[in-house]
């Protein structure tokens, strides 16, 4: 992964109260380290929002910033996904942990070696995070929870990841590498 490329923090989630506090969904483990990086951008790095303060709520944090005075301006940014560029966030020191960016562009296989595909984007919908994976060759992509014991072995750095697909897609993800 390029350093370049900022890291998805968060989205704005509409205002709180009618004095221009905004409600951020927090993607980070700490949600009051939104606050702590002050200044969060969009994805195309142009700036976004300078948080002033912040305290912690349900799924992130309540926010006062420089940009939004307003009910109407917190509104009308609802849905705003935020970064922070990859030099702004902590070093990863263990070669388990990783961030899910880190995974975009990583090759999919078996324990065999097999290859499955290569991950093109995470998601999460509410219940956990789930792999989005392009088989390549114009096959329709595969979905799967990120788990442990679908995704055994994480291995960013290494360009890897071994996938052993649930036993209802495992006919599925072996015919579409075929396809």
């Amino acid at each position: 992964m390029s350093p370049a490329k900022p890291i998805l923090v968060g989205q704005m989630a509409g205002a709180f109260g009618v004095k221009g506090e905004v409600k951020i969904t927090a993607y980070t483990d700490d949600p009051m380290a939104l606050a702590r990086y002050r200044t969060l951008q969009r994805e195309d790095g142009t700036h976004a929002l300078t948080i002033l303060s912040a305290r912690v709520s349900k799924t992130g944090i309540i926010a006062k910033t420089t940009e939004v005075a307003s009910k109407e301006a917190a509104d009308a940014i609802r849905g705003l996904k935020l970064y922070v560029s990859r030099d702004a966030l902590p070093p990863v020191e263990d070669e388990d942990e990783f961030y899910l960016a880190d995974l975009i562009g990583v090759r999919g296989q078996t324990p065999e070696g097999e290859r499955l595909g290569t991950i093109k984007a995470l998601h999460n919908f509410g219940a956990g995070d789930v792999v989005e994976l392009d088989p390549g060759g114009g096959r329709a992509t595969v979905f799967y929870a990120f788990t442990r014991e679908i995704f055994p072995e994480v291995k960013p750095a290494d360009g890897y990841v071994i996938i052993i697909p649930p036993v209802e897609d495992e006919g599925e993800a072996a015919s579409a590498d075929r396809g």
